[in-house]
């Protein structure tokens, strides 16, 4: 039985393992959606250990501690990164099949040169060599960049932000350039009880007033183009927990967004009124101002209130629901299309037992001045791991082109996340060699590189507009 690191994983056949080592090994990595944190960019402290750069901020590792039944001290808590080092390094060996235990070996290999698996009778041992080699090789946070060859990378900020660590950043000589995605979800979300001081916050973000649903729209436009100002960018997000498409006119959604600066309740019918118009005005913006609109597909935000209360959002307590529609979407898209204002777009739906049905409304609303205007995204968050990787290849490559596909993100808060580019890669060459050694494709080598190539680095850098 193997008990070191396979080079050849999930490569299982010869074709799969060739086209990977000859196209897909050694290419850059755009990350274009993340988390990371622009602040830690510009500081780019060295890390403390291992505990740190696997456990700070990441919320997959800590729902699989809690899962174990791993006191929150040793999670979230006040203990120290070593002893949370200790607690989640005795688990590892038990999570077979998860795509923590590869993500963690991946990251162990490519940045620690380490074969073994991690145990707890080996974890004093790992974890002494680690830290002699972050301390050799000054592994800060821009080293973990630069070292795994990353060219772009795009954080996510609020239009609030100031962007002063990004206009810092802009000064900075880097190999690996940071910009920022456009994330305007608080003023979407109006029923928050923070929604009127959200509301005075963008105001004052974007010196106008902010006393009107149309006010709201210019002030956030402004912002947008703020952003695209200081670092750049072409990258917006949309989050969209729940929607339901519901008509509405200009006078209702003012008299809608009047009531929730007043911080009174809403119907759901005016909820989703509210956040139908907004969708489709920021659709709007986002086509004026030449950006790509991402929508973040059905997420059941903080199931467990009473841990988020104690704990915070996004700290693992966020689940899939179905609970928004492909027709809504649709009608979404639709309306764009029909104003003529539809900006290219990437489709992330969370629940995966549906991905066939976005794959072909992404087709639907495909025209003639965009290759892929929109599309589906690559397999996100709880579907970003091998099994969710190929059955989307497998479910929708016979709906929507994988060829056209703009590739693979991280999505993550961790520095040392890039190895899931890594293995998409392989999963990708592994599906196409698949597909020659059955003789279902017979186009030659050179049609296989192009796809390669493109779905890992080139599409991604023409859609977006990076100019890499």
């Amino acid at each position: 039985m193997r008990t070191t690191f396979n080079e050849e994983l999930y490569l299982t056949n010869e074709t799969g393992r060739e086209l990977y080592h000859k196209y897909a090994e050694k290419l850059p990595i755009i990350d274009y959606h993340c988390h990371l944190q622009p602040s830690e960019i510009l500081e780019n402290k060295e890390f403390e250990d291992l505990g740190e750069m696997w456990l700070r901020g990441d919320h997959y590792k800590w729902r699989v501690m809690r899962i174990f039944g791993i006191d929150e001290r040793y999670i979230t808590g006040e203990a120290s990164y070593y002893e949370k080092y200790w607690e989640f390094a005795r688990i590892l060996p038990q999570l077979a099949g998860n795509p923590i235990y590869i993500w963690c070996a991946l990251e162990l290999k490519r940045y620690f040169d380490i074969d073994e698996a991690l145990t707890a009778a080996n974890a004093e041992a790992i974890y002494r060599q680690t830290k002699a080699k972050i301390k050799e090789c000054h592994m800060t946070r821009r080293w973990c960049m630069e070292h795994s060859r990353v060219q772009l990378v795009s954080t996510t900020e609020d239009p609030i932000d100031d962007l002063k660590y990004h206009l810092a950043l802009q000064k900075e000589t880097m190999s690996t350039r940071v910009i920022t995605a456009f994330r305007p979800d608080r003023a979407m979300l109006c029923d928050r009880k923070d929604f009127a001081a959200y509301m005075k916050s963008l105001s004052d973000a974007a010196q106008v007033p902010v006393d009107s649903f149309a006010q709201m729209i210019g002030a956030l436009e402004k912002r947008l183009r703020f952003f695209r100002e200081a670092t750049g960018t072409t990258v917006s997000d949309d989050g969209i927990p729940y929607f339901a498409w519901a008509d509405h006119t200009a006078d209702e959604i003012e008299a809608i967004f009047t009531k929730a600066r007043c911080g009174k309740p809403l119907s759901r019918q005016e909820l989703d009124q509210y956040q139908s118009a907004f969708l489709c005005e920021m659709g709007k913006i986002y086509h004026h101002n030449g950006f790509v609109m991402q929508l973040h597909i059905g997420t059941y935000l903080d199931a467990n209130t009473s841990k988020v209360e104690i704990i915070g959002q996004s700290t693992g307590f966020d689940c899939t629901d179905d609970a928004s529609t492909v027709k809504s979407v649709g009608e979404l898209l639709n309306r764009l299309t029909i104003a003529g204002q539809l900006p290219k777009t990437i489709l992330y739906p969370l629940d995966g037992m549906k991905i066939e049905a976005w794959a072909v409304l992404a087709a639907g609303f495909c025209d003639n001045d965009t290759r892929a205007k929109v599309q589906l995204g690559a397999p996100w968050w709880f579907n970003d791991q091998v099994y969710g990787i190929k059955r989307q290849f497998e479910a929708c490559a016979n709906l929507y082109p994988l060829s056209l596909s703009v590739g693979m993100l991280t999505d993550s808060r961790s520095f040392i996340s890039y190895p899931r580019h890594e293995l998409y890669r392989r999963v990708l060459c592994n599906y196409l060699g698949e597909l020659v050694e059955c003789g279902e494709y017979f186009s030659g080598e050179e049609e296989l590189k192009k796809t390669i190539e493109n779905v890992c680095y080139y599409n991604c850098n023409e859609f977006f507009g990076f100019g890499l």
